[in-house]
């Protein structure tokens, strides 16, 4: 059997891909290592979410009495919280599987890669090595390519074989949650974890190489979201070393320069490496099909094509935006060209990847969003701006629902009369922030904004207000 289109990687980009090729009545091979939903489903974002969701049902209950509500004899149960964090893995991971049954996408288990790239009228070809230990030989007319990410390891001496020294993976598998934790890396998943089990009780230290968390997070929200993080309501604290260098390991301990050019040490029961996640751009073929592919990721244009025509790449491969909502888009996408190329079809306005209004989450405590440019971003491609920032407690459902109603705010920045940018920090910033994403996709402008209907009450609200204090 010839396939329309072969796809390497059952992860976001290529689950999705898949069903949307099925339900166009496309014949689909998905070739996937491990299992359906890749690094997000099961060993990233939903596991993650899960156990977050857990402790902020402690930490809200532990809070409880502010609101008028008495809960006695409260604790946690983390074996409880890694069975519940399993069911709704596998529960999900069914879900696509039976969204694969269902267009009709035939499902190999197995590691799959290119042996030789489409040309002209002649079929690609494809070997898979199954988990049986058998391997076959596929053809299909197109190919897609989304073979995802894997977690970053900087060689610190003393990390590698240090029984003590996990990635996300591995921490989300603990036996137990550990008292003390050191995190090398103050970004997402860093972050993340941070907020994870302080909200336990333990005690977290933050090492970060840069002079803030987060990155790319707008240079006024982020330390709002780092002082709110420093006292969790589950009675846990997080200590953040800023601007300071990793030297090694040993154990639990890692030694590292501090700005002021002391060497300090941070002691913990496990090391969590969250430096990061690279694009995988070996052990699929690249160099057998001619497809360009680096240290950076895969090259592809606004269509998702790569160099080699019938061969379209999608998520985190490409290097592009590492996040799953990204590769659902990027799957969209490829997708559109994909059944084009299949269905010769020619004109029309292409589908195109947009990387202007990707949202992006931090799903810590508390949370924080944000799409578009920051101030600091701004300034640095010359577009002259005007900002307002609004805390979070002016929202009535904010100060109803948190205790915490002093740390966070939403900041908006526009210039030329367009919305460019909003960012929030504070609880259900994660939810809101696509109408942000929404406002900035279709340029709208500030005096749109302003006649736009919020219901109330609402966190969201705060994005009008923002517009107003402009």
């Amino acid at each position: 059997m010839i396939y329309d289109t072969a796809i390497i990687g059952g992860g976001p980009g290529g689950y999705l891909a898949a069903e949307r090729l099925g339900r166009a009545k496309k014949k689909v091979l998905l070739i996937e290592e491990k299992y359906l939903g890749g690094t997000c489903l099961n060993v990233g974002c939903i596991p993650a979410k899960t156990l977050l969701n857990s402790v902020k049902h402690y930490v809200h209950a532990r809070e409880a009495e502010k609101f008028g509500v008495r809960a006695e004899g409260l604790s946690w149960d983390w074996a409880a919280m890694r069975k519940w964090k399993n069911e709704v893995v596998l529960k999900l991971r069914e879900g696509v599987a039976g969204q694969m049954k269902r267009f009709g996408v035939e499902v190999v288990e197995g590691r799959g890669g290119i042996t030789a790239a489409p040309s002209g009228e002649k079929a690609g070809r494809l070997r898979a090595r199954l988990n049986s230990g058998a391997e076959e030989e596929y053809e299909a007319r197109t190919i897609l390519v989304c073979a995802g990410s894997v977690p970053s390891s900087p060689p610190i001496p003393g990390s590698k074989d240090n029984p003590r020294v996990t990635d996300s993976t591995g921490l989300l598998s603990a036996e137990a949650a550990p008292k003390k934790l050191v995190v090398i890396g103050g970004g997402v998943i860093g972050v993340e974890f941070a907020g994870l089990f302080s909200g336990l009780g333990s005690r977290v230290t933050v090492v970060e190489m840069l002079d803030e968390i987060v990155p790319f997070m707008d240079k006024e929200q982020a330390p709002l979201l780092r002082r709110a993080m420093k006292n969790s309501g589950g009675g846990g604290s997080v200590d953040f070393k800023l601007g300071c260098r990793v030297l090694d390991i040993e154990g639990g301990a890692v030694r590292y320069a501090a700005k002021d050019g002391s060497v300090e040490k941070a002691e913990g029961d496990l090391v969590l490496m969250a430096a990061g996640r690279r694009p995988v751009v070996e052990g699929w073929g690249a160099d057998a099909a001619g497809v360009d592919a680096g240290p950076k990721g895969v090259a592809t244009d606004e269509t998702m094509r790569t160099n080699i025509p019938g061969v379209w790449a999608a998520g985190d491969v490409t290097g592009k935006s590492l996040l799953a909502h990204s590769a659902y888009r990027m799957a969209d996408v490829a997708v559109s060209g994909i059944i084009a190329w299949l269905d010769g079809a020619a004109g029309g306005a292409p589908n195109l990847w947009r990387s202007g209004a990707v949202p992006w989450a931090v799903y810590g405590l508390p949370e924080a969003a944000g799409v578009g440019l920051t101030e600091q971003e701004a300034a640095a491609k010359g577009i002259p701006v005007v900002k307002a920032s609004v805390p979070m407690k002016v929202s009535g459902r904010f100060a109803a629902e948190n205790t915490f109603a002093g740390q966070g705010a939403v900041k908006l920045i526009a210039g030329d009369g367009r919305i460019l940018g909003i960012h929030a920090v504070g609880a259900y910033a994660s939810e809101f922030i696509w109408g942000g994403a929404a406002l900035i996709e279709q340029e709208l402008r500030v005096e749109d904004v302003k006649q736009l209907i919020f219901p109330h009450p609402t966190v969201c609200e705060l994005i009008r207000d923002a517009v107003w204090e402009l």
